[in-house]
């Protein structure tokens, strides 16, 4: 690649590329080599597939690397989609962003109720905090259109595959709000987020007072 003429990110060692293709104007390049692009399987096939039809095929659709859906597999699972806050802020300004966050216990932790040991006092017992929280990011400048989905909890991959096709389809704040929830689910807290970080004075806590899973049950 070198004795081409392929230029090389100097920090990272990787591919600079426009739409797949390098500087060399016969070279492209998909995948994990390219700088600042996710490092997921599911990019590199899709991206192959756009280029080579761009190619081949006489295409003109280029990938969208902003909406892709990805989850961390870890004990809580973390499942995002778009851009995080700090990123939207950094593209489109801190003003033009609304961020919307609530937090839970799914209905497997809410329904076990914990035995207080008797050498403890009330005061001192801590109900189990929260394994659930969801948050939109929104664009205000485009009536609140949901350029960032994140989700941490129980399958989250699940979760997060479901919504990412709202995000691709530009989904608003508002059609969350519309829609239906299924109960009890904790994907149904996304139906219910009532709770921007810009209304919040004093502590940051977002915690659903009462609920079922991430649903409102009286």
């Amino acid at each position: 690649m070198n004795n081409i003429g392929v230029e090389f990110d100097a920090k990272s060692g990787k591919i600079q590329c426009v739409e797949e293709q390098t500087n060399v104007s016969n070279v492209y390049a998909v995948g994990d080599v390219l700088v600042g692009r996710p490092e997921l399987t599911p990019v590199a096939i899709q991206a192959g597939e756009l280029l080579a039809r761009r190619l081949y095929g006489n295409a003109t659709k280029t990938m969208n690397y902003d909406l892709i859906c990805t989850t961390v597999f870890t004990p809580a699972e973390y499942g995002t989609c778009g851009l995080s806050e700090e990123a939207a802020n950094a593209r489109y300004g801190e003003e033009n962003i609304e961020t919307y966050l609530w937090q839970w216990n799914t209905l497997e932790v809410e329904a076990a109720h914990r035995l207080r040991h008797p050498n403890v006092r009330v005061d001192e017992f801590d109900a189990m905090p929260a394994n659930c929280m969801s948050k939109l990011v929104c664009l205000k400048s485009e009536s609140e259109r949901v350029v960032g989905f994140h989700f941490v909890g129980p399958n989250a991959g699940e979760v997060t595959q479901g919504f990412g096709l709202a995000l691709k389809l530009g989904a608003k704040k508002i059609d969350f709000d519309e829609m239906v929830g299924i109960h009890p689910t904790d994907a149904e807290a996304f139906c219910s987020m009532d709770t921007k970080r810009s209304n919040v004075s004093g502590p940051e806590d977002w915690t659903a007072s009462g609920g079922c899973g991430g649903g409102k049950c009286g």
